[in-house]
């Protein structure tokens, strides 16, 4: 079978991580017997070099063309870089934004697993990380505040800025069945997080996911307030499967997530439409200060692609292949510098890549 995967390497580090996914890709490629058509494409700040905006309607035509998309990171220092000189709407994260709709990407997924040979990374005591853990958080891409109406007004000689956070019933209905879904073919626990205690959105929220509940009677569900999540994760994650919540609350709880793990480049994420479809990239920003120096962890990434493999082309006992090689690798000692501990060897992002393409 052949597929085709628009690649976006992006900004910073990107080009290097994605190289080294490739490689395994290809690698898996060989033993399962798929090939992997690429198309190279511009987004973020290699795409205002070229074009002048962060995304173009080329670029969005080719990513639908394709099976899947897998994407480095995108955006530079806002401290120094010239593409934060440009108005918001040019700026590289809007493309990101762009393409999130423009795809329909409304499912993120975002795992945050530790490793057994990371345990010493995690920031966490060893009485609390206990035997690890292992969640997935689902957060909603497409809705919330990041979309609604916003306007910066002056009042009586005073600026006052205005944002609007807005969901309807079917925008959360479908997140919540991705999420009952994902929750299935795990440890089916569904933790769904919001602010229905003050907002009229979550209020919405919870009703809705209730409503979905209803018709998946194997999964265990739970409510809980987006301030006491934040702090069970750090208290204790492991009581966590799936977490589904909504943008903003998302976006901040799958970073505080990430770390737990010890190190964000460890981390993958996938954001997905209605269909098969989705699009691929590691967790971390684009670590404008490390590009080029053959030191960026490119584990994120790979794992990226493993679960475009798993998700996007049903390629699970490839996936598997891709996931077991990482684990063989941490377990043989070898690690970046970002995860680097006593008596493990250090190597670089292509040596990384070189060790696990070799493990599929």
């Amino acid at each position: 079978m052949n597929y085709k995967i628009a690649l976006i390497p992006g900004d910073g580090i990107g080009p290097e991580i994605v190289k080294e996914a490739v490689k395994v890709l290809d690698k898996a490629g060989e033993k399962y017997g798929f090939t992997l058509e690429y198309e190279k494409l511009l987004m973020g700040g290699a795409s205002i070099d070229v074009h002048g905006i962060p995304l173009t309607d080329e670029t969005i035509a080719a990513a639908k063309a394709s099976d899947a998309v897998l994407m480095g990171s995108i955006g530079g220092d806002a401290r120094t870089s010239p593409w934060y000189k440009l108005e918001p709407s040019k700026r590289p994260e809007a493309g990101l934004l762009k393409i999130r709709k423009e795809l329909n990407l409304f499912a993120n997924l975002r795992p945050a697993y530790l490793y057994e040979e990371l345990k010493e990374a995690c920031p966490l005591r060893d009485d609390i990380i206990g035997d690890g853990f292992d969640m997935m958080i689902m957060r909603e891409l497409t809705g919330g505040l990041y979309f609604g109406e916003r306007k910066t007004v002056e009042e009586n000689g005073i600026r006052k800025a205005i944002d609007t956070l807005t969901y309807d019933e079917n925008e959360i209905r479908r997140i919540a069945k991705r999420g009952f879904d994902i929750a299935r073919k795990r440890r089916k626990k569904v933790t769904s997080v919001d602010k229905a205690n003050v907002l009229d959105s979550s209020r919405l929220w919870r009703a809705v996911v209730e409503e979905v509940a209803k018709d998946y009677p194997d999964v265990e569900l739970s409510h809980m307030l987006v301030d006491n999540c934040a702090m069970q994760l750090v208290r204790d994650p492991k009581q966590f499967d799936v977490i589904l919540t909504e943008n903003m609350f998302g976006d901040i709880l799958s970073d505080e997530a990430s770390m737990v793990t010890g190190s964000i480049g460890m981390l993958s994420s996938a954001s997905l439409n209605e269909t098969k479809f989705g699009l691929y990239e590691p967790s971390h920003g684009s670590a404008p200060d490390i590009a080029g120096m053959d030191i960026a962890n490119p584990i994120a990434t790979i794992l990226s692609a493993a679960m475009m493999l798993r998700f996007s082309l049903d390629l699970d006992e490839a996936a598997d292949a891709i996931e077991n090689a990482v684990k063989q690798v941490l377990k043989d000692g070898y690690r970046t510098g970002d995860i680097m501990s006593e008596g493990c060897k250090k190597v670089g992002c292509r040596e990384m890549g070189d060790l696990i393409a070799q493990r599929v």
